[in-house]
């Protein structure tokens, strides 16, 4: 079995030294706020955004849109049913007062007859 190898500081110190260049020169390589690849990122960022901007507009139209279609359904939806309950209404009112010219008749006709046996005595 082979022994361990650890590093040393020295050489843990160099590693460090030269992520800290790498760092350093990544920086000073990062191209100024002028440079025309900048400018072209940012006015690319830029028109997606905008992009962005509109599309999320055109889809709040459409779903406000969609929101008073429903809205329009639902008023309609609740104006039929207010008229069937009308209407059930009203027929519930004809048949009850057809019920009671129906029994006022059979009342009449019942006196009639109750009358008419107290004639024949």
């Amino acid at each position: 079995m082979s022994g361990f190898k650890g590093s040393k500081f020295t050489d843990r110190a160099d590693a460090a030294a030269a992520a800290k260049k790498v760092m350093l020169e990544k920086f000073r390589a990062k191209p100024s706020p002028d440079d025309p690849a900048v400018l072209a990122r940012a006015a690319e960022r830029k028109a997606i955004a905008e992009a962005r901007e509109v599309r999320a507009a055109e889809r709040r139209v459409i779903r406000e849109a969609e929101e008073a279609r429903r809205v329009a359904e639902d008023q309609a939806r609740l104006a039929e049913l207010a008229a069937q309950a009308a209407a059930e209404a009203q027929r519930k009112v004809e048949q009850a007062a057809r019920d009671e010219e129906i029994k006022a008749q059979r009342k009449a006709e019942r006196d009639a007859r109750y009358a008419a046996r107290k004639a024949r005595r």
